[in-house]
């Protein structure tokens, strides 16, 4: 069920589209869905149908996803009842999750459908200190579960039990749409209650189970209503994704720290200091060390690689054994092979450093190839842009580019030439040449005391 405005977050996104460990929530129990075999997965959608719809259709192509469309929000019982024709040719039981519920693991829906059996209908309920609004489980004497009753229509007696509806159910098909399209809205919010086929079904003599999630798990299967429970639902994740680092033999120096979106490769033996970011689709591999506010997004790193402190790499690609940073900018199409240094305060952006390549200081290297050893010297740019387009700098291998070159694409310095600190470069450098184009230095004796003998004199006039 995605059809929601929830209006409690204050947005202009959608709920379900809200990000939890860099994913929109409902990419969690559609993930879910598929790991269980579920087959078809119905997505009720409402608000904004074709964003999220778009999502789904990116983020798992293969999936057997239909969509469903509750144009007007009359209640869960009427969201599940919107799927009945995408179910239509399906016997068997159904599962029926939220789609603001993203830390609930796979293995707690396996698990209610072990406890349910036979049941014709299951439910998942949590135990809280605080029940708050949440609806709320009522048990009969003999400590079966006999209805649900929503917060707004419980008696006072009702609303002191702490059992509440996780709104998580497995129903058998045929009785769950027989079952909802004779349930009427009498109650405090004239809405249709999927609720109501608990009742439903021992007043029709079925079984009826349930899953009572206690602690910590009971946390996991709480619901994003606001913005507050997003950030409990966030934390929540990022307590379960970096103990999965942990114990895969990542050391996390200071973990409550570190942020990890949902779907980051680590490798053992990397340490990870306080502060950084991975995102996205990082990968990083064995034997690395990420210094302290290191930020990686969509990007692929080797096996011994140092990432020194506040370094920030943005779709780029770190071969083994590379050095980066500190305050080091990777921007989008960076490829460093092996061995490659890239120092402090150095930004690039589409330039590939090849084997052992080097730029150690305050450079920009747009657009470029840098070859094999070749070394950049401090404050050298690639001037990349004349003002409508891009073009690119060709350094070869071996070749040494003295500090404060600017290279004025395009523009190629050959294998093993020298360029002098300080030049301008213009017109392509051949290999094993040297390009010098600052003006030749002119020394003046005794120029300080002439002028100071001048300024003297001047003031004497005045």
């Amino acid at each position: 069920m995605a059809a929601g405005l929830g209006t409690r977050l204050r947005s202009a996104t959608v709920k379900v589209l809200h990000p939890v460990a860099g994913r929109p929530m409902i990419h969690y129990p559609v993930r879910s869905a598929i790991e269980l075999g579920a087959d078809p997965i119905v997505a009720v959608l409402g608000h904004q149908r074709e964003a999220v719809e778009a999502y789904l259709n990116a983020a798992f192509p293969e999936a057997p996803v239909r969509v469903a469309l509750q144009a007007e929000q009359l209640g869960t019982a009427h969201a599940v009842l919107c799927a009945r024709e995408a179910l239509a040719d399906f016997d068997g039981d159904v599962f029926i999750l939220s789609g603001d519920v993203p830390t609930l693991p796979t293995a707690l829906i396996e698990r209610l459908d072990a406890a349910c059996g036979d049941a014709a209908v299951g439910v998942v309920g949590m135990r809280l200190a605080d029940p708050a609004a949440y609806g709320r489980l009522v048990r009969d004497d003999e400590g079966q579960l006999a209805r649900i009753v929503e917060f707004r229509d419980c008696a006072p007696a009702e609303k002191a039990i702490d059992e509440v509806n996780a709104g998580i159910y497995r129903v058998d098909a045929r009785f769950l749409f027989e079952t909802l399209a004779g349930l009427g809205r009498d109650n405090a919010q004239g809405e249709y209650y999927l609720t109501d086929i608990v009742g439903a079904a021992r007043a029709a003599g079925k079984a009826v189970r349930t899953l009572v999630l206690e602690g910590e798990e009971a946390a996991l299967a709480g619901g994003v209503n606001d913005r507050v429970d997003l950030a409990a639902a966030e934390a929540r994740m990022q307590t379960a994704l970096r103990r999965t680092l942990m114990r895969d033999g990542v050391t996390l120096i200071d973990p409550a720290s570190v942020f990890v979106d949902d779907g980051v490769e680590v490798g053992p033996d990397t340490v990870i200091e306080p502060g950084v970011r991975l995102a996205g689709g990082t990968r990083v591999g064995r034997g690395c060390h990420l210094e302290q506010g290191v930020v990686l997004r969509d990007t692929v790193v080797g096996d011994e690689v140092v990432v020194h402190a506040y370094s920030h790499a943005d779709r780029a690609i770190i071969d083994d054994d590379c050095s980066v940073g500190p305050f080091a900018r990777l921007r989008e199409g960076t490829v460093l092979r092996a061995g490659v240094k890239v120092g402090n305060f150095v930004e690039t952006k589409k330039t590939e450093m090849e084997e052992g390549a080097k730029a150690s200081h305050l450079s920009y290297l747009g657009d470029a190839r840098v070859g094999a050893g070749a070394n950049v010297g401090a404050g050298t740019i690639t001037c990349n842009y004349d003002g409508r387009a891009k073009h690119r700098t060709d350094i070869g291998a071996g070749a040494f580019i003295g500090s404060d070159t600017q290279l004025v694409a395009p523009v190629s310095v050959g294998d093993g030439a020298y360029v002098g600190a300080g030049s301008t470069i213009t017109e392509d450098v051949p290999a094993g040449g040297l390009a010098l184009s600052r003006t030749r230095q002119r020394n003046i004796p005794g120029w300080v005391e002439r002028k100071a003998r001048a300024r003297a004199e001047n003031e004497g006039k005045d």
